[in-house]
């Protein structure tokens, strides 16, 4: 029996402090009683599809017959299926990559400038549209025709203003017309040409839309004193009315049209049409077939096929990173914000160059919010679904196929195998379970320091 010391007086017998039987249990049941419905919720939305799509990925696309591992097999030799699989190596690498690189540059940069908070409000905004919102903006983005495409038509743009684009595509002359096919796209004058006769040279086929905002009234070309001369015009008449062969008041002129003289295949001159249309051509064009090269004629430059077979996926990811490089952004700007300042000043007084602090002091500094980001996106990245099945058009949907769109097309598909569908589930599972166990491991390790 212990005793306790009274001040002044002897020491007085203290009583054992006695466990109440029965607390301990009590305080289990009510947990357990708390917990049991949650526990019911996650065993039947979680457990019971984990185990039921591990059960159903050893079965036939019916169900009846045990398979074995013969669908996880199949992920590995069908190409469709196999190309999916690839599609996600080369998204889990470079997705996250890209955007916490992204993120991380925006971050510093943002805290130099007097505008930062409106700038990371810009860069974040995409995060409150959803994935299916940015993937009909995206498709609509990378859309072929630089009209209604606005990659293409910057593409486009930028191109014509340092390549010629094509005069008049699709135009052509009439089987009436003194012109016929010269080979390659080209045409060439049925007869040659001699000085002091005027040469008519109409085309048809060019929209009055598509034609030089400057071209004027085609007029007829006078006699050339030993020169060549002649009009090349679009010989169409709006609203009806004019004759084949013939210019008329209300016709265009082609102007820029390139006109060849040539004589035993070689080309002895060149001349271009004015606005009007006319064109003049030296004398040693006299007794030359005059051809109009296919240069005149070729489709204008169209811009890159974005959601072709070779650019899908990185056209795609280009979107996926749009969305999320604001969310990199905003969780390492958080850390950046902790980081002390006087190390950094500390490095710049030690002579350090602004690029030095930022790779041996900054970067080393941010390493666990990089990690956060990167291990949160690579995750997030092995779900992608919402992008590639609505910006990939049917045509380049096998190419730009991943593992969630593929175990989709294998489950609900017209042509459904379950039986497959629950193994890529299953895939995906064991390639998100690595990654989630270095992210408990690194906050583990995080809480004890």
């Amino acid at each position: 029996m212990s005793t306790a010391v009274k001040a002044g007086g002897p020491a007085a017998p203290v009583p054992p402090v006695r466990k109440r039987k029965g607390v301990t249990g009590t305080r289990k049941i009510i947990a357990a009683g708390f917990l049991l419905p949650a526990l019911v919720l996650l065993g039947a939305l979680v457990v019971y599809p984990i185990g039921y799509s591990v059960y159903r990925s050893f079965f036939d696309q019916g169900g009846g017959s045990f398979t074995g591992v013969d669908n996880y097999t199949e992920i590995f030799t069908d190409d469709a299926i196999f190309t999916a699989v690839k599609n996600n190596a080369i998204w889990v690498v470079v997705a996250p990559t890209v955007s916490t690189a992204l993120g991380l540059i925006f971050a510093v940069l943002t805290e130099r400038v007097r505008w930062g908070t409106a700038f990371k409000l810009v860069i974040f905004m995409p995060m409150a549209i959803s994935m299916l919102a940015a993937g009909i903006i995206f498709r609509l983005v990378y859309e072929q025709n630089p009209e209604r495409g606005v990659a293409n038509a910057v593409w486009v743009g930028v191109h014509d203003t340092f390549a010629e684009s094509a005069g008049f595509p699709r135009a052509r002359p009439l089987p009436v017309h003194p012109l016929k096919p010269g080979g390659g796209g080209s045409y060439i004058t049925k007869e040659p040409v001699t000085a002091g006769t005027p040469v008519q040279l109409p085309l048809v086929g060019v929209p009055p839309a598509k034609m030089p905002s400057d071209a004027r009234p085609a007029k007829a070309a006078e006699p050339g004193d030993g020169r060549i001369t002649g009009t090349a015009w679009l010989d169409f008449t709006r609203g009806g009315g004019g004759k084949p062969n013939t210019i008329d008041t209300r016709e265009l002129g082609l102007k820029g049209l390139t006109v060849e003289a040539v004589k035993d295949g070689k080309v002895v001159a060149e001349a271009r049409a004015g606005a009007d249309g006319v064109f003049t051509l030296p004398a040693s064009a006299d007794g030359a077939l005059l051809r109009l090269p296919a240069a005149n004629f070729k489709e204008p430059y169209n811009g890159v096929n974005w959601l072709g077979p070779s650019l899908v996926t990185p056209a795609i990811i280009g979107s996926y990173v749009w969305m999320w490089a604001g969310f990199a952004m905003v969780l390492i700007a958080a850390g950046l914000a902790s980081v002390p300042r006087e190390i950094l000043e500390a490095a710049r007084v030690d002579g350090a160059s602004e690029w030095q602090v930022f790779r041996r002091v900054t970067v080393p500094l941010l390493a666990p919010v990089l990690a956060v980001v990167l291990v949160t996106l690579m995750i997030n990245v092995l779900k992608i679904f919402d992008l590639v099945y609505i910006i990939a058009p049917g045509s380049a949907q096998d190419d730009a196929n991943v593992l969630a769109l593929q175990l989709y097309r294998s489950s609900f598909g017209t042509d459904s195998h379950p039986g497959i569908g629950s193994a890529i589930a299953v895939l995906l599972l064991l390639l998100v379970i690595p990654v989630m166990f270095f992210n408990i491991r690194r906050l583990r390790r995080e809480s004890r320091r």
